[in-house]
């Protein structure tokens, strides 16, 4: 009996031994499986925060990216009012860039111009210079043709008529010519006339402008005086004058009558 006791003892031992054997190994097999899900756990977070990393470099990437493009947009501005800001910047306009201007744009719309209004400043200047010169032209015939008949009418008188004749003449005179040919014929030709009973009858052969323009004018006469005393035989006398001639109230008018 002794010896069965002994070895259910054993048995019982041995048992106690295998299950506790057992047990541990279970308890080695659940602890393996916790680690490994810690770890795969850990592994998994740690791949979760690698993306969560990754997301906000992308993402903090990309706000960098849109502030530097703010920046280039708006140089003024800085990058927290960029980011405060919601409304999106309006586009700057570039200038275009500028063009060669061809040489016939250059031509047509300058040198072409310029052309005409020299043409048309030309042509008023030759216009005008060619009234002027007509003007002259005028003022010399008519200046020349008043210079010939006054002249025949300051030399020409008759013994009966002289005082009439001359007194006429110096209403074609003017200035202190006027005068002066006033005291001459009073004092000498008109009684001289009378008294010697002188003729005198005077002409012009030929007549030339010297110079004229509408209000003054020079005339040189060549001028033939024939005279007649009482019952001797005439006198011709040939004689070159300068005639000047002022226009007055629209006559021209003899200011000055000197021999040459």
């Amino acid at each position: 009996m002794s010896g069965d006791s002994k070895d259910k003892k054993d048995d019982t031992t041995e048992d106690g031994g295998g299950t506790a054997t057992g047990a541990e190994q279970t308890a080695a097999t659940d602890a393996g499986q916790a680690d490994a899900t810690e770890r795969a756990a850990s592994t998994e977070e740690a791949d979760a925060a690698d993306q969560v990393d990754a997301t906000e470099e992308a993402v903090t990437e990309d706000a960098d990216a849109t502030e530097q493009a703010d920046a280039t947009d708006a140089p003024g501005e800085s990058g927290d009012e960029k980011r405060g800001d919601a409304t999106p910047a309006e586009p700057v306009a570039t200038p275009a860039p500028k063009r060669a201007v061809p040489w016939s744009k250059v031509v047509a719309f300058g040198l072409l111009p310029a052309l005409a209004l020299l043409l048309a400043l030309t042509a008023g200047f030759l216009k005008w210079q060619a009234n002027s010169a007509r003007i002259a032209e005028d003022a010399a015939d008519a200046a020349t043709q008043a210079a010939t008949e006054s002249t025949i009418a300051l030399l020409s008188y008759s013994p009966d008529t002289v005082e009439q004749q001359l007194g006429a003449a110096r209403n074609l005179l003017t200035g202190e010519f006027q005068q002066s040919y006033t005291d001459l014929t009073t004092d000498v030709v008109i009684p001289g006339a009378k008294e010697q009973q002188i003729a005198a009858l005077a002409s012009v052969p030929a007549a030339a402008p010297v110079s004229a323009d509408p209000d003054h004018a020079v005339v040189l006469l060549f001028v033939n005086q024939t005279v007649t005393v009482g019952q001797q035989p005439p006198t011709d006398t040939a004689s070159s004058v300068r005639v000047t001639l002022d226009k007055v109230d629209g006559r021209w008018l003899i200011s000055a009558f000197d021999p040459v």
